[in-house]
């Protein structure tokens, strides 16, 4: 019955009967701060886990004057850039190879670069 009729407030009296219930009873129906960070903490703690980082840029530091023409086809392959395109990016270090792709793809780039000679670095 009690159910019922609190089922049938509208919104100005549900708070009127919350105000009430507060002076009567001498309570607050709000949450203590430590409360809220105990119930809030698991929480964020789930988000900053699915937020985990998805894509990856994958740049070139450093090419060793030795192995570079080694590491510029290993650039003009990953890239599909010309042969002057991808001279005056190995040229130009530091330089994103790739930006925004999958740590897979990511990795074995690096590996192919880092085969060829180059230093480089996922961010």
């Amino acid at each position: 019955e009690v159910l019922e009729k609190l089922t049938s407030l509208t919104l100005i009296e549900t708070a009127e009967l919350i105000k009430q219930i507060e002076t009567t009873f001498n309570v607050s129906a709000c949450l203590p701060t430590n409360t809220i960070a105990a119930i809030s903490a698991p929480a964020t703690q789930k988000l900053q886990e699915s937020e985990e980082k998805t894509e990856f840029n994958l740049v070139l530091e450093g090419v060793p004057a030795d192995k570079k023409i080694a590491i510029l086809k290993v650039v003009r392959t990953l890239t599909g850039l010309g042969l002057k395109e991808a001279k005056d990016l190995v040229e130009s270090t530091p330089k994103n190879i790739k930006e925004n792709v999958t740590k897979d793809e990511v990795q074995a780039a690096k590996k192919q670069l880092e085969e060829a000679g180059a230093k480089v670095t996922i961010k």
